[in-house]
């Protein structure tokens, strides 16, 4: 079969059909003509055999009565009659000695013919191929009887020229109609063939077509009727909905009459009944009317998204979830991070964030169990040339050009950032200014001490008096003592007036729990209010920076020493108990924190806008209402929660969670 290969479906349904026809046509033609000869040789012979019966029948009396010349005209006119002239060569009569009474011979009779035909005595007839006079005969021999007795036998030759003719005559007859036959055989197999492979012929083009990405063929190729893509409406206009196409994309509970709407007549989608081809055909068409309605609507997609991604007003990246390289970015990312197109294509996402990667794309695409998109607010980037600015980072998964990605859009919130840490700032100073006294009280406590060793040693010094080596070594010390004091206490106020920034570090969250207390321990000592530190000491670290932690919880401290004090004043019994507790633990892989207080307590109203900005309980000139909003800033920066309850009149609850180090 490998020469029928570069053969095409047409040539060889063609080629088949009319193989197998004219193997029929000539095998019934070569049994037909066997049956049709040897029909028409076995009739001839059978007619000769009846002229000779007749021939005996008719001359039995003339035997008898040795009548030759009624014989010979017997014969003659048998010879002679009709047709019989051409069929029959010759007629001779014998007796049972051989002798011949009458024969239908001009010339001298063949005394040879006696002894080629003999009829046995036990058979009717006998017939063999003879030649005479260098023609070959059919001779037939039939008895002549009168009742039981032989009286001789009737010769009669059959011209087997005659005979050949008329088969010959019977063959081209045959031949003709055989070949009338394969004529309007061939020209049925060759319209059958086209009729079968031209749809095939036009899906094959229509194959190409698509092959080579092209999907704007001429329409006659899908037998459209001359319509055109403009005249169906869901191809010009998108947003209609198309019955076939976005009928099997709903849900069956959206499929209602309603929505779903249907064209009177649809001249691109139809199923005819029927032939398998046309039905193949129509099936191939309808799939080719919908992937030009589809790519036409993903096309219209993706001019729609590229535009608003190329015309966004924030960077837009996309990133390859595999290799962690920059895919695509729009213009506005060129403006924003200095880089070129072709610079960002390729690029590794960790060079636009810090080598930490604990924020952002870099932490997104570390997390297995990522949603499909995150928020990362205040996240920390680095612009070409090494300037860092800090974004809020919006990524979502995705996939693009058949690649798992993550994209994400950044927004530069530098600007807010550091007024945020102004603000912040400006809120510490405050703090320190209405810390004043207290501080300059925990100065002026180790300043006495120095104070009184030094006048001691002046005055052993005036006095001429010697100074036990045991009291000289006590008071140098102490005086050592306390100027490590001092100097540690002016040191945690330089580190806590400092400004900070949102790089974070491991933090162990006692240490600016406990820094607070060593500037404002000593005021609620003065004003009576009892401090209890439940602290856990093996408490894992958390990502956050000590500085901003301190300035959350002096926020917290000062608002709950505020409320003791306003409780206080407010009661007519003094208020009942002082107290403020902080209590650290661990709780739900999260480090838990709650500062409490026994003070004036929140109204529920109230307690609704406790962390909204300058939202304050407190009377004129004693507060901005900031506390709270920057301290709640802060621990969402770092990935807490802070919570809060309260009951007026029983005092309040803060409770604060951060995640741990590894999570």
């Amino acid at each position: 079969m490998k020469p029928f290969r570069h053969v095409s479906l047409k040539i060889k349904i063609f080629l088949s059909t009319l193989g197998v026809v004219l193997l029929i046509s000539v095998t019934i033609a070569m049994l037909a003509r066997w049956i049709l000869v040897s029909s028409l040789t076995r009739e001839l012979e059978l007619r000769g055999v009846a002229i000779a019966q007749s021939i005996a029948e008719g001359g039995s009396g003339y035997v008898l009565d040795q009548d030759t010349p009624n014989l010979v005209s017997l014969i003659f006119d048998a010879a002679q009659l009709g047709e019989r002239k051409i069929l029959i060569s010759y007629i001779y009569i014998v007796d049972m000695d051989g002798n011949v009474l009458a024969n239908t011979f001009i010339k001298p009779f063949p005394r040879d013919l006696l002894s080629v035909n003999i009829l046995p005595p036990d058979k009717d007839q006998a017939v063999t191929l003879i030649q005479v006079d260098g023609e070959q005969a059919y001779d037939i021999a039939v008895p002549i009887k009168e009742g039981i007795y032989t009286l001789g036998s009737v010769h009669v030759g059959l011209n087997k020229n005659h005979i050949d003719n008329l088969v010959g005559k019977l063959r081209f007859t045959f031949l003709g109609f055989i070949s009338a036959i394969v004529v309007i055989i061939f020209l049925i197999a060759l319209r059958l063939s086209n009729y079968i492979t031209q749809p095939v012929t036009r899906l094959t083009r229509i194959s190409d077509e698509i092959s080579r990405g092209n999907l704007d063929f001429p329409m006659a190729l899908l037998d459209a009727q001359g319509r055109e893509p403009r005249d169906c409406p869901a191809y010009n206009n998108t947003d209609l909905p198309c019955w076939h196409f976005d009928q099997n994309l709903m849900a069956e509970s959206e499929a209602t009459a309603e929505n779903v709407r249907t064209c009177k007549e649809c001249v691109f989608y139809k199923k005819r009944k029927g032939d398998e081809v046309d039905q193949l055909a129509d099936s191939f068409n309808n799939m080719i009317w919908s992937i030009k309605l589809y790519r036409r609507r993903l096309r219209e997609s993706e001019e729609k998204y590229r535009s608003l991604f190329d015309s966004n007003p924030d960077p837009v990246f996309v990133v390859d979830l595999n290799k962690k390289r920059i895919l695509d970015a729009n213009p506005r990312a060129e403006e924003v991070y200095g880089y070129t197109k072709p610079e960002l294509l390729g690029r590794p996402i960790a060079d636009l964030e810090p080598p930490d990667g604990m924020t952002g794309v870099c932490r997104f695409l570390n997390m297995p169990q990522a949603g499909e998109c995150i928020l990362f607010p205040k996240v920390r980037h680095i612009k070409k040339g090494g300037v860092p600015f800090f974004v809020n980072l919006h990524a979502c998964r995705t996939h693009y050009r058949g690649k798992e990605a993550v994209i994400f859009s950044t927004t530069d919130i530098t600007d807010m950032v550091e007024k945020d840490a102004q603000l912040i700032q400006a809120s510490k100073m405050k703090t320190l200014g209405e810390m004043s006294a207290g501080i300059a009280h925990e100065l002026n406590q180790p300043l006495n001490a120095i104070k009184m060793g030094s006048d001691f040693l002046s005055l052993m010094v005036g006095q001429k008096r010697d100074i036990p080596k045991e009291h000289l070594g006590r008071v140098v010390g102490e005086i050592s003592v306390q100027v490590d004091r001092a100097a540690a206490i002016i040191n945690h106020l330089r580190e806590f007036g400092r400004k900070s920034d949102l790089k974070t570090e491991k933090v162990d969250i006692n240490i600016p729990i406990r820094g607070v207390f060593t500037i404002i321990g000593q005021q609620l000592a003065l004003q009576n209010i009892d401090v209890t530190l439940d602290l856990c000491d093996s408490l894992p670290q958390i990502h956050a920076h000590s500085n901003r932690l301190e300035q959350v919880f002096f926020n917290l401290v000062t608002n709950a020493r505020d409320a003791v004090n306003m409780r206080r004043d407010t009661a007519e019994n003094g208020g009942g108990p002082r107290e403020i507790s902080i209590r650290s633990w661990l709780e739900n892989d999260r480090v838990a924190v709650t500062v409490s207080d026994t003070g004036c307590g929140i109204t529920p109203q109230d307690l609704q806008k406790i962390f909204e900005p300058f939202f304050t309980t407190k009377t004129m000139g004693h507060g901005m209402g900031l506390g709270l909003s920057i301290s709640y800033g802060i621990v969402k920066d770092y990935g807490g929660d802070i919570e809060v309850g309260s009951e007026p009149g029983e005092g309040t609850t803060f409770k604060l969670t951060f995640p741990l180090t590894d999570n």
